[in-house]
Order: C-alpha cells, then sequence, then structure tokens
C-alpha cells in the first residue's frame, strides 16, 4: 500500500509542477542557494570532476549554470514540462524517480538535490538516498538542499493553483544531518532563513568509498 501512496504523491507533483513550470522558471534562485551552487562548482573543478546528476532538475536553473561551467550535466524530475523546458535550453535530461533512476552504478561524479527530498515521505527517505548514492561514484560530493527546520510533520501543504496540493516532509535539522551521515560522510552543514518557522538545510555529503 505504501509503495502506492508513494506512486500517488508523485503523480500528484507531476501535476503540479507541470501546470507550474512557467512561473517557477520566471522567478530567481535565492542568493544564499546560488552561492552554495557557485561553492560546489568551484569544489567539482578543483578535484577535475566532468559529470554532475541532478535530481529534480525543474525548470533547469541550476542546471544551465552547471553545463555552462562546462560539466557534462544529467537531469532528472518527475514534471514532463519541466523536461520540455531543460531541453528547450539544450539541457540533457528525462523524466525519472529517485527511487528509479535509469543509470548504472557509479555512473556520475558529483549529485545537486536541491527542494526535492522534501517531497519524500519519511518512511523513503533513506530508500531514495540509497538510489542517488548508488549512480554516484565512491567519494563522490553530493549537495542536498531542504526546507525544514522544525518537525512540522508531512502531507499536502500549500497552494492548489497548479494542481493537487504537494506532499512535503519537513524535517528537523538533526534528522536530516542523520539520514546524511547514514549515506555518507556530512563534510559541510549549512542553513539559512526562510519564511516563517522554516529555514533552508543544505548538506554536503561525500559518498562511501
Amino acid at each position: 500500500m505504501e509503495t502506492s501512496a508513494r506512486a500517488q504523491r508523485e503523480r500528484d507533483l507531476a501535476v503540479y509542477y507541470d501546470s507550474e513550470v512557467r512561473e517557477r522558471a520566471g522567478r530567481e534562485l535565492p542568493a544564499e542557494r546560488v552561492a552554495r551552487r557557485e561553492e560546489f562548482l568551484g569544489l567539482l573543478v578543483a578535484e577535475g570532476r566532468g559529470s554532475v546528476l541532478e535530481i529534480g532538475a525543474g525548470p533547469g536553473r541550476d542546471g544551465s549554470a552547471f553545463a555552462a561551467a562546462g560539466l557534462a550535466y544529467t537531469g532528472v524530475d518527475l514534471a514532463p514540462a519541466s523536461i520540455a523546458a531543460c531541453r528547450g535550453i539544450g539541457l540533457d535530461v528525462q523524466v525519472a524517480s529517485v527511487f528509479d533512476l535509469p543509470f548504472p552504478d557509479a555512473a556520475f561524479e558529483a549529485g545537486w538535490t536541491m527542494s526535492t527530498l522534501l517531497h519524500v515521505a519519511e518512511a523513503d527517505l533513506d530508500a531514495a538516498l540509497a538510489e542517488v548514492v548508488r549512480v554516484l561514484r565512491p567519494g563522490a560530493p553530493l549537495a542536498v538542499g531542504l526546507w525544514g527546520g522544525e518537525e512540522i510533520g508531512e502531507g499536502p501543504h500549500g497552494d492548489t493553483e497548479h494542481g493537487p496540493a504537494r506532499f512535503f516532509s519537513f524535517r528537523s535539522d538533526a534528522r536530516v544531518r542523520d539520514a546524511l551521515d547514514r549515506h555518507g560522510a556530512l563534510e559541510w552543514w549549512g542553513t539559512w532563513p526562510g519564511s516563517r518557522s522554516l529555514h533552508y538545510q543544505f548538506g554536503l555529503v561525500r559518498t562511501p568509498v
């Protein structure tokens, strides 16, 4: 039953983001997130890493920066409209779920996922992280960003203007850090203010060697 519930959550997310993609594409990313991305790019260059996988490509706002920096960029997303937007700016993307990435083991030298795993239920988080780690090379850097900070709980939240209310799982910093540590070595952790009681959580994990 949980598998079918997960599939329904993903279908609802795809419907929502298919409707919202144009609005999202025109929205600037927060300065803190851009700064963390630039630091991550610097790390990849310093380590001689040439490829990166993004889970939750959206309309390609981060993907275009990775590609412009000369990296071999690949992205996945649940929403076909996001895929079309990314392909329209020349990015290599495809529809896929974080639970079933269509790539062989150790296919990529780095990973990036922002504001995507917060749509994964707590019971499924380890499975999602394990699948991401599977397709990354040993010792690869993985950047994970989420909204959270308090144990608000999980379930549908927010507006329904663009479709079904999206599923969110808001986690405490300690819970996120523990989850990341179960799937690699947490090398860096930071947060910055958000809206209401939430803040943005950003972790850099090194996959197991």
